[in-house]
């Protein structure tokens, strides 16, 4: 299987400022595996969009996946209150 490229949207750096060293060390683990697998046991498809949600702790992890390009776009990150915005 071919690795996917994982991309972030300009916005994605303010959102990981708010988030303690600590755990930001652990979404970019999670935000890495997807990679090697986008759509990993857990993850979920958000109902009405073209969009997939993962959890790392009490973060969610919101992406998208172009297979077509072998792409990963990450869309937000932030608490559950936070994402679904």
């Amino acid at each position: 299987m071919a690795e996917y490229r994982v991309y972030f949207r300009e916005s994605v750096a303010k959102d990981f400022r708010g988030i303690p060293k600590a755990d930001a060390r652990k979404i970019l683990s999670c935000i890495e595996l997807l990679s090697v697998e986008p759509r990993p046991a857990g993850c979920e498809k958000l109902t009405g969009q073209e969009r997939y949600r993962i959890r790392q702790g009490r973060y969610r992890i919101l992406y998208s996946i172009q297979d077509k390009e072998l792409t990963v776009w990450i869309v937000k990150v932030g608490q559950r209150k936070e994402v679904y915005r």
